[in-house]
């Protein structure tokens, strides 16, 4: 879980977090490939975060890896770092990827590590969750960290069956602060600010369409 993994690391926590507005301490770029059993049903997808380069940074200095700054990893180096970020999954979290179909909630298995790589000074760990088989036709595809601490984007790639497309709506940020200061105005003084869920408001959303066979 990054957040927790964040918490750990003593430069994050000189990272503001409140005020005005909501702010992000780490930024993922996310990619997403899907899997299918030829009927039209999704099955799986296969999840790649790439990590901003400051945090991958935190990383690498707290595990004590690419000592010599090379910006390459040893192959004992990458198993070391394989499933970094799987590694604490607290009872209810949802491994920050929500996929619907209409207003059902599509659960997803626990995640399995499939690889890990250093590229460009940023980390990009891959990791495969199951499900279904779910008809792929209208499904709604949104990464996101509830408490906004993490910001994702659907920067891509994103792969899917042949005949299946996406699209990407991207928020609209001043609405999304906008609602984002409502919500904090209406927590009473007793409340605490961390922990207020309001990722979903500066997610990403993907519709797959699939044309008939």
């Amino acid at each position: 879980m990054i957040r927790r993994i964040c918490l750990t690391l003593a430069p994050c926590l000189l990272l503001p977090f409140g005020g005005a507005g909501a702010h992000p301490h780490v930024f993922v770029d996310v990619g997403l490939r899907f899997e299918a059993d030829g009927r039209g049903n999704l099955t799986g997808v296969e999840v790649t975060w790439r990590y901003d380069d400051f945090f991958s940074l935190l990383i690498l200095s707290d595990m004590g890896l690419d000592t010599d700054g090379d910006g390459v990893l040893t192959e004992a180096e990458r198993a070391r770092l394989k499933g970094f970020d799987l590694e604490e999954w607290p009872e209810g979290f949802e491994g920050d990827l929500y996929i619907h179909r209409g207003g059902e909630k599509i659960t997803l298995d626990h995640p399995v590590p499939t690889g890990v790589k250093l590229e460009d000074g940023r980390i990009v760990a891959t990791h495969r969750r199951g499900f279904g088989p779910v008809p792929a036709d209208g499904l709604r595809v949104e990464p996101y960290d509830p408490t906004y601490y993490v910001e994702y984007t659907l920067a891509g790639p994103v792969e899917l069956p042949g005949a299946c497309d996406h699209a990407i709506r991207e928020p609209d940020l001043d609405a999304s602060q906008r609602a984002f200061r409502e919500m904090i105005a209406e927590l009473s003084a007793e409340e605490a600010y961390d922990g207020v869920e309001v990722g979903n408001l500066f997610s990403d959303v993907m519709v797959i369409s699939c044309s008939a066979s």
